[in-house]
C-alpha cells in the first residue's frame, strides 16, 4: 500500500466510541461511529445482537444520551454544524424524533442528565448567561438555574430528587464548585475548597434513593476522587500512592469504584472497594483507555488504543466487545518518550520517527489544544500520516497540559502563549541538538489551542520554525471574545484575570496579531466559517495583516465547525496540510 493510501485509510476504517448503557437495561446501549463516513449515533440490543443507525445529520452528531430505563435515546440536533442548537429524544427501538421541549430556546449544550423518573436536566448557554432547565413528565419545565458566570449540570440522582451543578460563581471557571440543589430548586449543600482547588462532579450512585455523589476535587495538587452525601455532610476521599492524575466511575452496584489513572501519557485502571478499601489492579494493554465503564457482574469494558495500534473496544474477561465493521486501520509506529529541562520544570514529551530515511528529519511540532488536554500514547491517523510522509513528529505536554498535576496545569498565568512555547523552545533544542530533526525544515503546527500557539510561534520565535500551520485558532484574543460562546468567554476571563476590558494588555500580549510583522515564515489557516469557539472574524483580521506586511500565507474555509465529524473532510485537510508542508521542507 502507498504511503498516501495508507495514511488515508487510517481516517476511512471504522471507529466507535465505547458503548454507554441504560443503567436499569444494561442490555441497552448508544454508541458513536464513522461507519457511514460521518460520526453519527447508534443503537445497540445487546440481546437481540442488533444495531441501528439513530441519527443522520450533515455535519454529524457529537453529543448523546440514553435515559436509565433504557426508553430513550437522547441526541443534541445542530444540522449547521455550529453546536447551536436544541436537544431532541427518540425511542429505543426506533420511531419519530420528537424535541424534548420545544419550549427551550437554542444554546450551545452544556450536557444532559436523565432520573429514572423520566425527568432530565439540561445545560445550554448563550445570550450572555448559561440556563439549566430541568424536564420533568406532567409539569411544566422550569428553570432551575441561571448564571452570567459559568455552570452546567454534572448529574441528577437516578430517582430524580438531586440535581448536581458545578459553577464557576466565586470567579473561576477553571476550578469550579459544586452545588447539590433540589428540583424546587433549593440548595441541599454545597462543596468548595477555595480558590486554586476546584471540585468537580461526576455521577450520583447507580442506586434508587442513593444520596452519594463522586467527586473529583484537588486537595493535593492533583484530581483525586472523593465519594460525598451532600445531605449529611459525609466525605470520603480516595487516596493512591501512585502518580498520575485520577478519574473515577461507579460500579453498579454502588460497593466498589473503577479508578482511571493517568501517568506519564498512558492510563491505568484498578478497582477500589468502598467496603474494605482494597485497591486490585486491572490487567490492560500498555497504552491509552479513551473511556471505561464496569458493566453489571464486575468486569470493565474500556476503549483502547496504543501509538502503533488502532483502536478497540476491550473487555476485562479478555475479549473484545464490538468491531465495527470493514477493514481495520493500518497500525502505526510506536512512540518514543522525552524528558526535558525548561524554564518552568522537567517537560515530558513524545516523539514518533518515520520508518524510511534517516536523521535528522523533517520535523512536524504537533500542539495539542485546550490547553488543559494532554498528548498522548494513543492511535492518531493526523501523526501517523506525517509519519508515512517522512517526518518525525514531536508532541510536547508543555505547562498548561493536563495529567501532571494542577500545578503544571495552572501555570498558565501572566503570558498566556508564551509559557505554553517556550517548553517547545526547550523541546526543540533538545531534539535539534540530538539530530532528531533538522533544524531548517521545522513545521510548528496546531488545532484550536495548538492552533494559537502555531500562529504566535511564528511570531515571537521567526527564527525557529520554518513554515507554520494553524487549524481553528484563536488569532486576536479580544476579538475572538466578542464573537465566542459563552463557556469560552468564562474561561478566557479565569485565565486572564478578567475580560478584555479589564486586562487589555494581556490579551494583547498574548494575541498573535500583535507580532504579525514579525512573522517570516509561510503560513496556512484553516477555518470553519460557523466556528462558535475560535470565529472566523477575529482569523480574517489576522489574514488582512497578514497581507498587509506581505507575508506569504493560504487560507482554506470549510461549512462546519466540526469538520472533523466528517471523514472526507478531514482526509481533505490533511492533505492540504502535508501538501503545504512538503512545499516549504523539501530541499
Amino acid at each position: 500500500m502507498k504511503a498516501e493510501e495508507r495514511w488515508q485509510a487510517r481516517f476511512r476504517a471504522p471507529r466507535m466510541t465505547l458503548p454507554t448503557w441504560a443503567r436499569q437495561a444494561p442490555n441497552r446501549s448508544i454508541y458513536r461511529s464513522n461507519a457511514t463516513g460521518t460520526w453519527e449515533l447508534y443503537a445497540w440490543d445487546r440481546t437481540a445482537g442488533v444495531t441501528r443507525q439513530v441519527t443522520e445529520q450533515p455535519k454529524g452528531t457529537a453529543h448523546a444520551a440514553i435515559d436509565p430505563t433504557g426508553q430513550w435515546i437522547y441526541w443534541f440536533a445542530d444540522p449547521e454544524g455550529d453546536e447551536l442548537g436544541g436537544w431532541m429524544r427518540q425511542p429505543f427501538n426506533g420511531g419519530p424524533d420528537e424535541p424534548v421541549d420545544p419550549s427551550i430556546r437554542a444554546g450551545h449544550p452544556g450536557g444532559i442528565m436523565l432520573s429514572a423518573t423520566g425527568a432530565a436536566a439540561i445545560s445550554l448557554a448563550g445570550e450572555g448567561s448559561f440556563r439549566i432547565h430541568l424536564v420533568q413528565p406532567g409539569e411544566p419545565t422550569t428553570l432551575l438555574y441561571e448564571h452570567t458566570e459559568a455552570g452546567w449540570v454534572a448529574d441528577i440522582s437516578l430517582d430524580g430528587s438531586l440535581i448536581a451543578i458545578n459553577h464557576g460563581e466565586y470567579g473561576d471557571f477553571r476550578r469550579p464548585a459544586l452545588r447539590v440543589v433540589r428540583p424546587c430548586g433549593d440548595t441541599v449543600a454545597e462543596l468548595y475548597d477555595g480558590p486554586d482547588k476546584g471540585v468537580v462532579g461526576l455521577r450520583f450512585a447507580p442506586i434508587m434513593g442513593d444520596r452519594r455523589l463522586l467527586t473529583l476535587h484537588e486537595r493535593r495538587s492533583r484530581h483525586e476522587p472523593l465519594v460525598w452525601d451532600p445531605a449529611s455532610g459525609e466525605q470520603r476521599e480516595i487516596w493512591l500512592k501512585d502518580p498520575g492524575d485520577l478519574n473515577a466511575e461507579w460500579y453498579a452496584d454502588g460497593r466498589a469504584l473503577l479508578i482511571t489513572r493517568e501517568e506519564r501519557a498512558r492510563s491505568y485502571l484498578h478497582r477500589y472497594d468502598l467496603g474494605g478499601g482494597g485497591l486490585t489492579p486491572i490487567e490492560t494493554p500498555h497504552g491509552v483507555i479513551d473511556e471505561a465503564a464496569p458493566r453489571p457482574g464486575g468486569h470493565v469494558e474500556y476503549s483502547w488504543s496504543s501509538g502503533s495500534r488502532p483502536p478497540v473496544v476491550r473487555s476485562s474477561n479478555g475479549q473484545v466487545v464490538m468491531n465495527p465493521a470493514g477493514p481495520p486501520a493500518p497500525p502505526s509506529v510506536p512512540v518514543e518518550d522525552i524528558d526535558v529541562d525548561g524554564p518552568g520544570g522537567r517537560i515530558h514529551a513524545l516523539i514518533s520517527r518515520p520508518e524510511n530515511g534517516a536523521a535528522p528529519y523533517p520535523t512536524v511540532f504537533l500542539l495539542h489544544g485546550g490547553p488543559t488536554a494532554q498528548d498522548r500514547d494513543s492511535y492518531s491517523p493526523e501523526v501517523a500520516a506525517w509519519v508515512d510522509s517522512g517526518y518525525a513528529v514531536v508532541r510536547v505536554n508543555f505547562r498548561g497540559s493536563t495529567g501532571y498535576g494542577t500545578a503544571w496545569r495552572d501555570a498558565l498565568h501572566g503570558d498566556v502563549g508564551h509559557i505554553e512555547l517556550a517548553d517547545v523552545a526547550a523541546v526543540r533544542e533538545w531534539v535539534v541538538t540530538r539530530g532528531v530533526a533538522d533544524p531548517e525544515r521545522l513545521v510548528l503546527s496546531g488545532t484550536a489551542w495548538g492552533g494559537f500557539l502555531a500562529l504566535l510561534g511564528m511570531g515571537i520565535q521567526p527564527d525557529h520554525w520554518r513554515a507554520g500551520i494553524a487549524a481553528v485558532p484563536i488569532a486576536c484574543h479580544q476579538t475572538c471574545y466578542e464573537d465566542e460562546t459563552e463557556s469560552l468567554r468564562a474561561y478566557q476571563r479565569s485565565l486572564f484575570g478578567g475580560s478584555p476590558d479589564e486586562q487589555p494588555e494581556r490579551y494583547t500580549a498574548s494575541s498573535p496579531i500583535t507580532y504579525v510583522d514579525r512573522v517570516k515564515g509561510p503560513v496556512l489557516i484553516l477555518a470553519g466559517e460557523n466556528d462558535t469557539r475560535c470565529p472566523l472574524r477575529q482569523i480574517e483580521k489576522y489574514v488582512a495583516k497578514l497581507a498587509e506586511h506581505g507575508r506569504e500565507h493560504e487560507i482554506y474555509t470549510y461549512d462546519a465547525v466540526r469538520g472533523s465529524l466528517v471523514v472526507s473532510e478531514r482526509i481533505a485537510q490533511m492533505a492540504l496540510q502535508l501538501d503545504f508542508a512538503r512545499k516549504h521542507t523539501q530541499h
